[in-house]
């Protein structure tokens, strides 16, 4: 959600650059872009709605900085794409993040002329009328940037200097052999330098020939120390599929290996468990559905209560956090802002954090206290794959390793990726069930166990994926009111596993089948009641896995028929950086 990059060199290729790190974060999900640069005297700004072109003319200068913008205030059109100017344009800036009070901001702001609809285009106004006292643009930017309630992130450039503040929203600013570069994503600046400052909460970064670095509060000047990473550019080409998302879906079974080869690595966390007064379990989306999938596997077979919250609701329960206490957050990006606040707030307690993240370098691998790789590789796809199923398979291992049944889970799972290469080769049934769906107004998704979070999971995808409404429920509840939506024709998917939930899976399938519903089941065994059956092997408390990549395949396949593209579904980021 919401990329910036920006560069400032002795060289004249800065515009070319910006755009092509743009280029690499795209992947976190956007609706338009823009470039800002110094032309003849004056700054040039060009803003277009959708996706970055493979390739754009641009002309040369040694100043730049771009955006790839998710709308939040205001529409997707080219005027309220960034990067915003003041009146006389005189400065363009760039915004990631939310203004919460821009509206009592705004109305302060006398003798202005607004062009758009959003909240970062007053920052641009309030910086000018701090120049217009004759200030420096970087007191400028700090003084305005104090003002700002939220958790955001600004970079502004007069053309001959570039300024920018951060609170929340991340900013990584990197040091090259003739400049300096900064972005939203470190992978972005990989390809240009391995010398980096991630820059922390009520900084101020001022790039010209050289970088001065400052507190956001006293403009108290700080020693700027740029790390070496032992980090490599991750690139990822589609190669022989015609969408990212189908090139991760079938990497799956290559990162469970993997996982499995590692699985040493939770050691450690398994034994803060064991020591933790209080085990609390946070993410959001996709992620939060690992979450508590992990609260049914440590039940089950740890014998061991954890607790489970979506993160964004996690503020508003966590006043039982103490320093006994241990956080497990998870999340594919480790940007996103739900699951990042929830953390900061506990560490204020000194409650210990697990960051279980996809991303080297994010924010939340670097705040952590234990930060633990998923190993899934670079994720281009804006719905997690590859991440989701990596962080079911280590709750797998977190759960079992905790009573020391650690081979018995890479056991497992190294079956349920034998099982995901049997169901991709099995692919062709799923599009068939497809095309029987893709006219269908709602599917409705039953689980119950460690299936309910794979029916949610299901749910999901389809939804965000192929647009068609679709509601995942655990089966207990479809008697509580789900079952007055079931009529004659209705998709209801049902998740029948070989475990202790078979047999009222298999009767509410019976109920729905008595309404009239299409009844798709999904497991180890047919029965009457389906019309239709995708077999899934038993594989144990892993048959959750393989049973998602089929969700996963059937959103593919439904979304693809449609006519939509997978990889960049409509009104959806990557990574989640606003509250």
């Amino acid at each position: 959600m919401c990329g910036i990059f920006g560069e400032i060199t002795s060289k004249q290729d800065a515009p070319s650059t910006v755009f092509s790190g743009l280029k690499d974060i795209e992947y976190r999900g956007y609706d338009s872009w823009g470039i800002a640069f110094p032309q003849n005297g004056s700054l040039k700004v060009i803003k277009k709605v959708g996706f970055l072109p493979k390739t754009f003319p641009l002309p040369n200068s040694s100043v730049s900085i771009g955006h790839t913008r998710w709308a939040t205030h205001g529409g997707v059109t080219e005027i309220n794409a960034h990067p915003h100017t003041d009146c006389k344009g005189k400065i363009a800036l760039v915004h990631n993040g939310i203004v919460e009070n821009f509206l009592e901001l705004k109305v302060k702001l006398k003798n202005h002329h607004f062009k758009s609809e959003t909240d970062s285009e007053v920052i641009a106004h309030l910086i000018e009328e701090e120049k217009n006292k004759g200030k420096s643009l970087t007191d400028s930017a700090s003084y305005v940037f104090r003002k700002l309630a939220g958790m955001n992130a600004i970079v502004v450039t007069d053309g001959k200097e570039i300024v920018a503040c951060k609170m929340g929203s991340p900013l990584v600013v990197g040091k090259l052999k003739d400049g300096f570069a900064l972005a939203s994503d470190p992978n972005a600046l990989l390809p240009l330098t391995n010398h980096l400052i991630f820059m922390e909460d009520e900084q101020i970064v001022n790039l010209n020939s050289q970088i001065k670095m400052f507190d956001k509060k006293g403009l108290r000047q700080i020693n700027p120390k740029f790390k070496d990473v032992p980090w490599v550019h991750v690139q990822s080409e589609l190669k022989k599929y015609p969408h990212f998302m189908l090139k991760e879906i079938y990497e799956q079974p290559e990162v469970l290996n993997s996982i499995v080869k590692n699985s040493h690595e939770i050691e450690k966390v398994s034994q803060l468990i064991k020591k933790a007064y209080g085990t609390f379990l946070i993410a959001c989306g996709s992620a939060s559905y690992s979450c508590l999938a992990g609260v049914y596997l440590f039940s089950k077979f740890a014998k061991k209560h954890v607790n489970f919250s979506i993160g964004s609701e996690f503020n508003y329960i966590q006043d039982y956090i103490t320093p006994e206490s241990l956080l497990i957050a998870v999340s594919q990006s480790g940007e996103s802002m739900d699951t990042l606040e929830p953390v900061v707030q506990a560490k204020a307690k000194k409650a210990k954090i697990v960051g279980l993240v996809n991303v080297l370098g994010s924010t939340l691998y670097r705040i952590a206290d234990y930060p633990l790789l998923l190993q899934a590789g670079l994720e281009k796809a804006v719905a997690s794959t590859k991440a989701l199923t990596a962080m079911f398979a280590m709750m797998i291992l977190l759960a079992f390793t905790v009573v020391g049944k650690r081979k018995e889970a890479e056991e497992i799972i190294k079956q349920s990726a034998l099982e995901i290469s049997s169901i991709l080769k099995r692919k062709n049934q799923i599009k068939k069930l497809a095309d029987r769906l893709k006219s269908i107004q709602h599917i409705y998704i039953l689980g119950r166990g460690l299936s309910y979070p794979v029916a949610l999971e299901t749910a999901l995808k389809i939804k965000e994926l192929s647009y068609i409404h679709s509601e995942g429920f655990a089966g207990g509840e479809l008697k509580h009111g789900v079952i007055a939506m079931i009529e004659k024709g209705t998709p209801v998917i049902v998740y029948v596993p070989n475990d202790e939930t078979k047999s009222a899976m298999l009767s509410n399938a019976m109920e729905v089948k008595a309404r009239g519903a299409f009844v798709i089941g999904i497991g180890p065994e047919s029965n009457p009641v389906f019309d239709f059956f995708f077999k899934v092997a038993d594989v144990g408390a892993s048959s959750m896995i393989p049973h998602i990549v089929f969700a996963q395949l059937l959103a593919y396949f439904l979304t693809t028929k449609l006519g939509h593209n997978p990889d960049k579904p409509r009104n959806l980021a990557k990574s989640v950086v606003v509250r």
